[in-house]
């Protein structure tokens, strides 16, 4: 019988998969509880309040693609000042859009990209009311949103959460690389590298429902004002001691780790010889 290459073997399965006892889990949700209130005294957090504008957070969302919030802003305010509904912005001549969007990066990209969106929902909704989503089980509303041309993981789970309200966790370039050096994720999966699609899963199996806005909010403050892609600045870090990550940066980070340990070891004196066993001279 010829191999069929989409079959793998029971073992081949079993050792693919990584299993979380119930101890580990308790383990990793008391470090992201922990991580959180660290960050959010640091920082500080607001309160998780959805807007509720769901359309509006999908194409801000693609709007901030590869720019800062603030390019993506102004190019979202230019959008709504021009137009004055989704229907106008679905309808607007191409090179019109891309001039309107052009203060936030990519515009001959990100124009086509949200013309088809909103022409997608409007064909099948009818309208541009997403408000359904919030009471449709949580699988389903985010695979309906990935059926949207053009969107993807990061994108549902920002319309999701900042929207709708719904407790799915958006994995940008920041809360990727903070997990990561972390431990909160691993570097890779069984067969590949981890990446921020593949982390949108991970994160939000260990990161208790109360806590995704808090998280990806603290997160993303954390990885612009200390850990940096390139120079973290884990002397001030208020996570260095539960970082793994900070004696790869730091070397000094390293030499105290292992003066504590050290310092924590027990020493116990080597016992003195009797005195009816020590070496007489002759």
């Amino acid at each position: 019988m010829p191999h069929d290459g989409g079959m793998t073997s029971p073992a081949a399965r079993r050792s693919s998969v990584r299993v979380v006892t119930p101890a580990a889990k308790r383990e990793r949700a008391s470090l992201v509880a922990e991580v959180v209130r660290r960050l959010a005294d640091a920082y500080g957090l607001p309160e998780w309040r959805p807007h509720g504008d769901a359309v509006g957070e999908l194409v801000l969302t693609i709007l901030s693609q590869n720019t800062s919030d603030a390019n993506s802003g102004r190019a979202f305010a230019r959008l709504l000042e021009r137009y004055p509904s989704w229907e106008a912005v679905a309808a607007a001549p191409l090179p019109e859009l891309v001039a309107t969007i052009q203060p936030g990066g990519l515009a001959p990209t990100k124009a086509p990209r949200i013309q088809a969106a909103l022409r997608d929902i409007r064909q099948r909704l009818g309208g541009y009311d997403l408000g359904f989503l919030r009471e449709m089980p949580l699988a389903e509303a985010r695979a309906w949103l990935r059926d949207i041309h053009g969107v993807g993981p990061k994108t549902v789970a920002c319309v999701l959460m900042f929207a709708l309200g719904r407790p799915v966790m958006p994995v940008d370039t920041h809360v990727f690389r903070v997990a990561l050096r972390l431990g909160l994720i691993p570097a890779r999966t069984a067969t590949a590298a981890m990446t921020a699609e593949k982390a949108h899963q991970v994160l939000e199996a260990i990161v208790p429902e109360r806590l995704v806005y808090a998280f990806h909010l603290a997160l993303i403050k954390h990885g612009r004002r200390t850990c940096t892609a390139q120079r973290p600045a884990c002397a001030r870090c208020v996570l260095v001691d539960l970082c793994p990550s900070a004696a790869v940066y730091h070397p000094e980070v390293a030499a105290q780790r292992t003066m504590q340990a050290e310092a924590a070891t027990p020493r116990h004196p080597s016992p003195r010889q009797s005195p009816s066993r020590r070496t007489r001279k002759p």
